[in-house]
């Protein structure tokens, strides 16, 4: 990409102080990410992205902070929603939450094999979650959420090597708080949450914190006569903190979740002479009852339930402990989740046993960590954090499919151990100019066991390790004390692992392990802000290149689609993000993010092809392959989001609420053009009113204003209509306008 290009953007964003997000400002005790916070407009926004608190314009690293205030403003529920606010992230779902696929800057791990780590980490309170799908529910009682760009595996490990999102919850406050929000909409959605914190005595503070949601979702199940593409979920939360000296703090954590999916993926594309596997009769007609095939089509047909359900629950004890100058922090986790998945296969209703191919499977994961670091005080000219981790995670998974055709059954299971530690100083060698330096080594062992049911009790069993450094360093240059320039170098790492999915035999075992996949990423930054605060222009420039990338690949055999996760080569991404935050009055917030992406295979000569691919397209070999190096990663190259918030004053005890948001999205870039998507924009309107002491608020909004019909992501499944056109879609929350009311109290 030319340079011209990231001048061109930044122009462009740098002029767009009036695009949204309005952050508000946290004020986190040192080194307490559960701490209480509050708002203070134009002051610092603290983060823990250094796992040390800091002003964000401190911090020598692209990353982003979203408020609690941002999401509902955004319509973000879930975790799968928080693209929205976030235009770097993209989420791309899939069927089952636990096949979703989190990237970072375009790069992601979509996997279907037990034990794979993602590329994108995901933690809550600084703690890991094994199971990415864990995630994919209601977000907790959420404090701040951080989004750090980039590798971040010098502190953070071997799954963040692309990027890392932490969730921060709230913890007990000094004094006596309760809370109660709620939303319903006009398609049937009800949301609740609550929480209380107080103290208990004066040494010892509680939170307790709950959330209840039902959607019956945007999809009709025509068959069984229900609505689909629908959830239902429960989670509580609680801390106890205990501060028995001035040096000593203890905090207590645990968490449970249970839930369901119910799932409904419509066919928006679809050849009229398609057969369902070339089968003589089963046409369209035949196969889809009572459904028009189209880009609007909302119905599908599935004869048996497709969905999941889950349950789980952890936990942490972190303890900070004064000793002198220093900090002493341990933090010891554990957590357990089992989710069942339960699939229609066919995705038809055809009156013949090809019409009941049903997929059945369990997801288990167990984690324990372990991590204890020591830190310097951060004022001093030279400041250090050292420490070392330990991470034990197991997963187990049987697996049935048939009895029609894809005939599959097996049992899996998979282990992982981490022992790993890190460092990183700061040195200040001038009052404006700091160095930071920081690296870690890690050592991991994985290890599985495949049986092969379905194939006369076929067993296999291995373990590999492997000793690993990751490293980083920047130089950071203060102007003025509110303007700043970085340069960051960072490497990143994540661990080898086994393909357990179906197809697993010999020739996979005989193989070993798929490579850790590594990369190395240069930025140079801008933190800025004008106007005693009032404006903030944050500038960040990357280029980062992936070798060994870990992806899934399709293996196509016999008409059945088979999912192999490898090692593609090379990519390359680069680009530039901008994050802006304006208050031109008092009563108005106004910022905006705009990420451009620029990403391409350097190196993925043996692709799959894509279905109905031809050799006049690129499909040629024994096997059939397709080059695509030079290629682009199938992301859109801009994703730009905005947000205003305006709240006048009404009268002496009310204020009003305007609020409007948009994400705009450009073109996809996928190698199946079957499978490609305009860009598209959707804006979302709130008006309310809230009282002037923030003791409630009342919001109407309407969400995809224009009704902008797009999709969440498409999948070619023409392998089960003789290679022809037969394009599924998973239709986004918003697919279609919708309204509602959100409500607050708190006391």
């Amino acid at each position: 990409m030319k340079l011209w290009h990231y001048l061109c953007a930044t122009t462009i964003i740098a002029g767009s102080a009036a695009m949204a997000l309005p952050a508000l400002a946290q004020d986190v005790a040192d080194a307490a990410p559960d701490a209480a916070s509050g708002a203070d407009i134009g002051g610092d926004i603290i983060v823990t992205a250094n796992k040390r608190s800091q002003s964000v314009q401190d911090v020598p690293l692209a990353v982003s902070v979203v408020a609690p205030a941002q999401l509902a403003a955004s319509g973000v529920n879930e975790f799968q929603d928080i693209y929205k606010v976030s235009p770097s992230i993209r989420i791309s779902p899939a069927q089952q939450p636990q096949n979703a696929n989190i990237a970072m800057r375009g790069v992601g791990t979509l996997a279907f094999s037990i034990g794979v780590e993602p590329s994108v980490a995901v933690l809550i309170d600084e703690v890991p979650l094994a199971f990415q799908a864990r995630a994919f529910t209601d977000l907790p009682d959420i404090e701040r959420l951080e989004v750090l760009r980039g590798p971040q595996s010098t502190l953070y490990g071997k799954s963040a090597s692309a990027g890392l999102i932490n969730l921060i919850t709230r913890g007990p406050s000094d004094t006596f708080e309760a809370k109660v929000n709620g939303k319903v909409t006009t398609d049937e959605e009800y949301n609740g949450s609550f929480s209380v914190s107080g103290p208990i005595s004066q040494t010892l503070g509680y939170i307790l914190s709950g959330s209840y949601s039902t959607w019956n979702g945007n999809v009709r199940n025509v068959v069984l006569d229900k609505d689909v593409a629908s959830r239902e979920a429960v989670s509580v939360r609680g801390k106890l903190r205990w501060e028995p000296t001035t040096d000593i703090a203890i905090t207590l954590a645990g968490n449970y979740n249970d839930g369901s999916t119910h799932s409904g993926l419509p066919f928006v594309r679809m050849d009229p002479t398609a057969l369902l596997l070339n089968t003589p009769g089963l046409t369209n007609d035949v196969t889809f009852p009572g459904v028009e095939l189209g880009p609007d089509n909302q119905k599908v047909v599935d004869n048996v339930d497709s969905g999941t359900d889950y349950h789980g629950g952890g936990g942490y004890l972190r303890g900070e402990f004064g000793l002198g100058d220093m900090n002493l922090i341990s933090i010891t986790s554990y957590d357990r989740f089992k989710l069942n998945d339960f699939t229609d296969q066919d995705h038809t209703a055809a009156p013949s046993p090809l019409g009941n191919n049903i997929e059945r499977g369990t997801f288990n994961s167990e984690m324990v960590t372990q991590e204890v670091r020591l830190q310097s005080p951060a004022e001093k000219p030279f400041s250090y954090t050292v420490g070392v981790y330990y991470a034990n995670t197991k997963f187990n998974r049987p697996f049935q499919r048939g009895p029609a055709f894809s005939l599959a059954q097996w049992y899996a299971t998979a282990k992982s151990r981490q022992i790993a530690a890190f460092a990183q100083a700061d040195w200040k060698i001038l009052p404006e100019l700091i160095l930071t330096g920081g690296a870690r080594l890690q050592n991991e062992k994985v290890s599985y066991s495949f049986l092969d049911i379905q194939n006369g009790n076929a067993y296999f069993s291995g373990n590999a390790s492997d000793t690993a450094d990751t490293y980083k360093a920047s130089l950071r240059y203060e102007i003025t004390p509110d303007i700043s320039v970085f340069g960051t170098f960072a490497t990143g790492y994540k661990g080898q692992t086994y393909d357990l999915s179906t197809g697993f035999n010999a020739a996979r075992a005989a193989a070993g392990p798929v490579k850790p996949e590594t990369s190395t990423d240069w930025e140079l930054g801008l933190r800025s802000q004008f106007l005693d605060r009032a404006l903030t222009v944050n500038v960040t420039l990357f280029d980062t290149k992936y070798k060994n990338l870990q992806a899934q690949s399709i293996e196509t055999v016999g008409g059945t689609q088979f999912f192999r996760l490898t090692n593609v080569g090379g990519l390359h991404t680069r680009g530039v993000e901008v994050d802006v935050m304006a208050r031109p009055i008092d009563d108005l917030s106004l910022s905006g993010s705009v990420a451009y992406l620029d990403a391409w295979y350097s190196s993925f000569p043996n692709a799959q092809c894509y279905i109905g691919q031809t050799a006049a397209q690129g499909c040629v070999g024994t096997p059939a392959r397709q080059d695509l190096t030079g290629a682009s990663l199938p992301a859109p190259d801009w994703n730009v989001q905005g947000n205003a918030d305006y709240s006048p004053s009404l009268t002496d005890d009310l204020r009003g609420i305007l609020q409007a948001n948009f994400q705009y999205q450009s073109a996809s870039q996928e190698a199946d053009p079957r499978i490609r998507q305009s860009g598209f924009t959707v804006v979302n309107l709130g008006i309310g009113v809230r009282a002037e002491d923030n003791a409630w608020e009342v919001v109407a909004f309407v969400n995809n204003l224009f009704d902008e019909q797009y999709y969440a992501s498409l999948t070619n499944r023409g392998n089960l209509f003789g290679n022809k056109v037969a394009i599924e879609a998973i239709l986004p929350r918003d697919f279609r306008r919708y309204g509602g009311v959100r409500f607050g109290l708190n006391f």
